[in-house]
């Protein structure tokens, strides 16, 4: 475990908070203050951050930039802080998004500024918690942060109509699956306890006790599995837990909806590749086949739902839950290509669909309306937001050159390993997925400019190409270099398909399930 003396993540975790609560002692009709003092701080954060790969051992699997203080320590609790090659692109992604938030609501937010940007930096230092803690305790105190300010952007600055409602229907749901989620970390730290006569909630201490399982569902290891398994498959979301995040996602401000998106979401994917394979791997094993059905199941159907709505938003809501899919199956894959291609298509997904989402906003803002109909012709009148959203849209679909082709083609690799037929409906889904964003982009920018309205629309200013820029300086990067991306998780990912590999020989031993034990068999030949 790699240790620092300058404590770098608990800036880039705090040092929002830190703006957050400055804001508080400035005026609130200072709005341009507001402003720049959030775009200020989230910009040096970014920079901050960028110290984190360029000073990041590359060949190594351990833990680094480590932090270690000492909290409660009558029930085991301490502020550990570390990164590895699976939280760092994360880390990095989750940096990036923040003064973007900023940037596109300079101008779309002007009721409660103070109170807006405030969520915002809070929800920041939870977004970075969650990806950086190693003591369960400070791990649940950020997971549980986030969902304050995202309920209350959704529920204050969205949409009228429903805000409200996907307010309080997302709070429900992801609240629901943290308090399970709670239960398992108890268990977990009870069992650790009662094993080693030591109570703690440092992570990676209790990564090297062996829970206990066997082929039945309610034996301790697959239960425990379970708890954290309904957490993280609410936020993905995974089907049937998905129904949240349409309503979230049309009823937020563009700022909100581009968070959800390229962050809130790999909260869940990041929970099982964090805890769920390495801590409970004969768990894991176990339930291989019941994961690949659900993962196959929404990519199809998100994608077919997609082909349906006519709403932009709605649409590309409904595709994130047919390329999350595409995640977990990927994860569920459990290989190196399948494993490396779900954490970098975790990255891919936050930046193609939340700059999707910055598209919708910025012709929300100048036309008032989502709906495809009210569209049409829009690259004749805005030629530079018409070729930034194919650029976007082909990074989307997985165009090769750029980043979505990448993560996809790994995936592909690593389900292929496993079943030609896992692939196959991978496949299709990726089709599915070319044909709803391809006919989008023809609804909305091709043909005649059918109303008088948006005939004299403004194409984007610098402030609203800044917000886009980037990402799609991203999009080029990843698809024509990714080896650095890839290097830097290499040993972190084998390091789980090792873990993974000694569990297959507890899972063979005592006749588990048929689709079980033959799938780790043929694993096991490999």
């Amino acid at each position: 475990m790699s240790g620092t003396t300058f404590p770098v993540l608990s800036i880039v975790t705090f040092l929002p908070l830190a703006g957050a609560i400055l804001l508080l002692f400035i005026r609130r009709d200072k709005e341009g203050l507001i402003r720049r003092v959030s775009l200020v701080v989230t910009g040096v954060t970014l920079l901050i951050s960028l110290a984190l790969p360029l000073s990041f051992d590359f060949g190594s699997a351990e833990f680094q930039f480590v932090e270690r203080v000492s909290w409660i320590p009558t029930i085991g609790v301490s502020y550990i802080m570390g990164i590895d090659g699976i939280s760092l692109w994360l880390v990095c992604l989750t940096a990036l998004i923040s003064p973007i938030a900023v940037l596109c609501s300079w101008e779309a937010i002007t009721e409660r500024v103070k109170e807006y940007h405030f969520f915002l930096l809070l929800m920041h230092t939870g977004m970075m918690g969650v990806f950086l803690a190693l003591d369960f305790f400070l791990f649940y105190v950020f997971w549980e942060v986030v969902l304050v300010p995202m309920y209350f952007l959704i529920g204050i600055w969205g949409h009228p109509a429903r805000r409200l409602y996907a307010a309080i229907k997302f709070f429900l749901y992801t609240l629901f699956g943290s308090v399970v989620m709670l239960l398992g970390i108890l268990a977990v730290y009870f069992y650790a306890g009662a094993q080693t006569g030591t109570h703690t909630f440092d992570i990676l201490e209790l990564m090297k006790v062996s829970y206990p399982w066997s082929p039945s569902l309610l034996s301790f290891q697959n239960l425990v599995w379970l708890a954290f398994f309904l957490s993280f498959a609410i936020k993905v979301p995974m089907f049937p837990f998905h129904t949240w995040l349409p309503d979230a996602h049309t009823e937020a401000p563009t700022a909100g909806s581009l968070i959800l998106a390229a962050v809130l979401l790999k909260m869940g994917t990041y929970g099982f590749v964090r805890f769920s394979l390495p801590m409970f791997p004969e768990a894991t094993l176990y339930f291989v086949p019941f994961m690949v059905t659900l993962s196959i199941f929404a990519i199809i159907y998100g994608a077919m739902v997609c082909l349906v709505q006519q709403d932009m938003k709605r649409l590309i809501a409904f595709s994130s839950v047919s390329h999350m899919g595409f995640v977990m199956l990927g994860m569920f894959a459990l290989n190196m290509q399948g494993l490396q291609g779900s954490i970098l298509q975790m990255v891919n997904h936050g930046l193609s669909t939340g700059a999707l989402f910055l598209i919708v906003g910025l012709i929300y803002d100048r036309i008032h309306s989502r709906m495809i109909a009210d569209m049409g012709g829009l690259s004749t009148v805005m030629p530079i937001y018409g070729t930034l959203f194919a650029i976007t849209m082909f990074s989307s679909i997985g165009l090769p050159g750029l980043n979505g082709f990448i993560g996809e083609f790994l995936i592909l690799v690593g389900a292929f390993k496993v079943s030609w037929l896992w692939a196959l409906f991978a496949v299709s889904g990726i089709v599915l997925g070319a044909a709803y964003m391809l006919w989008l982009f023809q609804r909305t920018m091709f043909g005649k400019v059918i109303h008088e309205r948006n005939k004299g629309l403004l194409d984007l200013n610098l402030r609203e190409v800044m917000t886009l820029i980037p990402l799609v300086i991203m999009f080029f990067w990843i698809g024509l270099y990714p080896a650095p991306f890839l290097k830097a998780m290499e040993p972190s990912v084998q390091k789980v398909v090792k873990r993974l590999d000694q569990a297959r020989k507890v899972v063979e031993a005592p006749t588990p399930t048929p689709v079980a034990r033959n799938w780790a068999r043929d694993r096991h030949e490999e």
